[in-house]
Parts: C-alpha cells; structure tokens; sequence
C-alpha cells in the first residue's frame, strides 16, 4: 500500500525575493509528530503561540520555485492569502479521516470496511 506524503501547490499571490522575482510553485510534505511537537519548545511559539504556524510551514514546505531554502523569515515575508492558503492546506492534508480495516461480517460473511475509532475504547 502507497500513499502520497509530498503535495504540490501554487500560491494565489507569490513570495517576491530580493530581486522582485516571484515564485509560486512549490511542494509541500505530510507533517511527522516531531513537526508539531518540537516547535512547542521554540521561545518564539512559547512567547507568541501563533508563531507555531510560521515555524510548522518552514517545516514541512520542501521546495519553493528557484529558492535554495525555506525557512522561517521567507514564511514571515509571505503575503497574508498565501499564509491563509498554506495553513489550510496543512490542514487538509494533515487531517485524515479515521483509518478503516477489512473484516468479515460474522451476520452475511461478506468483507466489509470498518472504521477504527481511537477515541472510543468500545470499539
């Protein structure tokens, strides 16, 4: 089984670099529990907790058209509707829905999916 963990994107507007060259196209991958966790320890978040998303997106954003590195300072550069469309993207491709499992139905015999839910212990 194969699952996509890198996703491309184009911003709405672009980051403009020093040289006003625009760049919009880039790439953006699945977040690891060490991507939100680590940032919590980053006086910056602990002193202003939304700078938890600046630090999350320079993260996990892997390539930008034509710019060597992304890091923090070019996610603070970026216009407010870029900003807004990545966090969402984060969020879409971060935010899965609860995974299934194949089983037999004991009732008919047939396979069915269910779904596996880790909140309730019931299950």
């Amino acid at each position: 089984m194969s699952f996509k963990i890198e996703y491309e994107f184009e911003l709405p507007r672009g980051y403009i670099d020093e040289n006003k060259e625009v760049h919009k196209k880039g790439k953006m991958r699945l977040a690891t529990a060490a991507d939100e966790i680590l940032p919590m320890k980053d006086p910056r978040v602990q002193q202003n907790p939304g700078y938890l998303t600046i630090i999350l997106l320079a993260r996990v954003i892997t390539n930008l058209e034509g710019i060597s590195m992304v890091d923090t300072r070019l996610i603070e550069s970026l216009f407010t509707a870029d900003l807004a469309y990545l966090q969402d993207l984060y969020q879409r491709i971060n935010n899965m829905d609860n995974p299934n499992y194949k089983t037999t139905c004991p009732h008919c015999g047939k396979e069915i999916q269910v779904p596996v839910n880790f909140m309730n212990a019931d299950q």
